[in-house]
């Protein structure tokens, strides 16, 4: 009794002990909180100063996105018994009980996720969306969380990429650092946007496809301002994991000889592949929809979404992981058509059931497989129509491989560079453009949204790209309205208002009723023009059902005045009280509204 009595008294002291070391923990990543006065000031003053620490950071995320790279292979080779340096998608077959691993990593997964939810129940915010609201900030711990579980949905063989892993684990080295020089605003997009830069430069081996990557996808536009960080960065990355790793090899293409008229089918395979890439979108968003509603336990969904991906792997590997070393087979391997289908049919289904399920990583490499798969399928129908062909079929697959991924990830300059850097041919990247462009322009029209803000449709936010909206969202009613607002009550007759208000005296009174609830607004010209049927306040209001709340934005302010015609509108507690606040006007709305985005304009072309 004594024991248990003793033992429970110690229990908060060593919560406390408990608190402590792990308040330690989260230091231990950038331990100085910020960065001595001296640096702060050059950083923040000198574009080369600026460019010098994103090159730092791109040196680091390239440090980190090898180690992740070689985990996850090691993790492979260990688990399906891989010879030293195969890839896991390039293997002909696996045995029946490997079929188990990805379920294995599923019930793993669980684990992790409910383990670190309970010290981190927050959601993380990837790079593109800490650009568009949060002015880049983003946590470098719920960023980790993103990265563990990343590492054990590929490790285990889900078939999902390491990718977005990569550019959170990349935003969120830059967005730490640039607290710690407390960056402005449109400085930490910029070095976040070169944090991604080079986790992708890294994992592709090509700086110029991390460059734009960033300019398209995380900062959203490209100025001179924002090439010189984005591209050191991209560029040391790059340094580091050749030195550490060795020059990958591209890919060899025969010479392209192409005009308008035998552009037309390489037009036609982007149509397609931007269809296919919305079928794979929705199919993702339906299998989720799916597992809401089976019977089955949060955490056990992806144990059976990894027991289907394994099922899948029975009937080809090239389902597994990511499918690096299945791309490369891939392009050169000759394939029926019959196949050729069934492995993207497949790799398709596992892509969905695998993120559907619970699993987490990207789509960007398994849509480079999927939409070389559809090129060589292209090349195989263009044969049965024309016997002479106008393309090889490795360049069919490199078009459809590149158009595929725009309609997934978006980036048309980002997919035509990483043709250019993986093949060195400037006439197939010409094509490529073309065959991206039509596929970005098909998927806007049709579908509207790239994977990532896609996702972010699905959970209530109006984010179409990594174009700074943060700011409106910041910009509030609450902050620009006036607060010094005389109210008078509606059963007021017009003399004791003439009375109290003399023309001239203000433009307009807010009224309220007896209960102390908004009721309109009175124009005090109209108060000394009412006639002898008006007797009281309550027979000249104006904007009796329209008012403003403190939480709406500048944008959604001026919408407001628009609808209701005024120029002026009285700011209420909530819909359910009424309780007049404050007043605004829709010229000092304007006003701020061109302020910020003439602050924003500044920002970008680096004024």
């Amino acid at each position: 009794m004594q024991d248990a009595e003793t033992l429970a008294a110690r229990l908060p002291a060593a919560r406390r002990l408990a608190a402590a070391a792990w308040a330690r923990v989260r230091r231990l990543p950038f331990a100085v909180s910020h960065a001595p006065h001296l640096l702060r000031a050059l950083v923040r003053a000198d574009e080369l100063w600026l460019t010098l620490l994103a090159s730092l950071i791109g040196v680091i995320t390239g440090l980190l996105v090898v180690g992740m790279n070689q985990t996850s292979q090691r993790a492979h080779e260990l688990l399906y018994a891989l010879p030293r340096g195969q890839h896991l998608s390039a293997q002909p077959r696996i045995a029946l009980w490997q079929a188990l691993i990805p379920a294995a990593g599923g019930l793993l997964l669980a684990g992790v996720t409910v383990t670190l939810t309970r010290l981190r129940p927050r959601r993380a915010i990837d790079p593109i969306e800490a650009n568009a609201l949060y002015g880049g900030k983003m946590s470098f711990w719920d960023s980790l969380v993103v990265v563990a579980q990343t590492m054990v949905s590929n490790g285990f063989g889900a078939s999902v990429g390491l990718e977005a892993a990569f550019a959170q684990i990349g935003g969120a080295v830059a967005s730490r650092a640039g607290r710690a020089f407390r960056l402005r605003r449109g400085d930490m997009r910029v070095l976040v946007g070169a944090g991604t830069a080079g986790a992708i430069a890294a994992a592709f081996n090509a700086p110029l496809t991390g460059a734009f990557y960033a300019f398209e996808l995380v900062i959203g536009t490209y100025t001179l301002a924002t090439l010189a960080p984005v591209v050191a960065a991209s560029i040391a990355a790059v340094t580091i994991q050749r030195v550490l790793l060795g020059d990958s090899p591209g890919f060899d293409v025969p010479p392209l000889v192409a005009n308008e008229t035998t552009l037309l089918p390489l037009l036609v395979l982007g149509v397609i592949a931007a269809l296919c890439g919305v079928l794979v979108m929705r199919g993702v968003t339906f299998v989720e929809a799916l597992y809401r509603r089976l019977p089955i336990p949060a955490w056990l969904r992806p144990a059976t979404g990894g027991l289907v991906v394994g099922c899948l792997a029975l009937a080809t590997p090239t389902v597994l992981a990511s499918g690096h070393g299945a791309l490369r087979e891939g392009l050169t391997a000759d394939l029926a058509l019959p196949s050729l289908v069934m492995v993207l049919t497949l790799k398709a289904a596992a892509s969905a059931v695998s993120l559907g399920s619970g699993f987490r990583g990207g789509l960007f490499f398994a849509s480079l497989l999927m939409g070389a798969l559809l090129g060589k399928i292209f090349a195989v129908v263009m044969l049965m129509i024309s016997p002479v062909p106008i393309f090889p079929e490795v360049i069919y697959g490199l078009v459809g491989m590149s158009a595929f991924a725009v309609a997934i990830v978006g980036g048309p300059l980002t997919m035509a560079f990483l043709a250019l850097e993986s093949t060195g041919s400037l006439p197939l990247t010409a094509a490529v453009l073309c065959a991206a462009v039509v596929s970005s322009l098909t998927v806007r029209r049709s579908f509207g949204y790239s994977f990532a803000t896609w996702r972010f449709h699905l959970r209530g936010e109006s984010i179409r790209s990594a174009v700074d909206i943060g700011w409106m969202r910041s910009l509030t009613v609450g902050r620009m309205m006036r607060r010094d607002v005389r109210t008078v009550l509606s059963s007021m007759p017009l003399p004791a208002l003439r009375a109290e208000f003399p023309l001239g005296s203000t433009n307009r009174v807010v009224c309220v009723d007896e209960a102390g609830r908004y009721a309109g607004i009175i124009w005090l010209a109209d108060a000394y023009a009412a006639g002898r049927d008006a007797a009281r306040v309550g027979d000249i209001l104006h904007c009796q059902q329209t008012a403003l709340l403190p939480e709406m934005t500048v944008k959604q302010a001026i919408d407001r005045f628009e609808a209701a015609e005024a120029d002026a509108l009285a700011v209420v507690d909530a819909t359910e009280t009424m309780r007049v606040t404050g007043l605004l006007t829709e010229q000092h709305a304007l006003r701020r509204y061109a302020e910020e985005l003439d602050r924003r304009r500044r920002e970008l072309s680096g004024e």
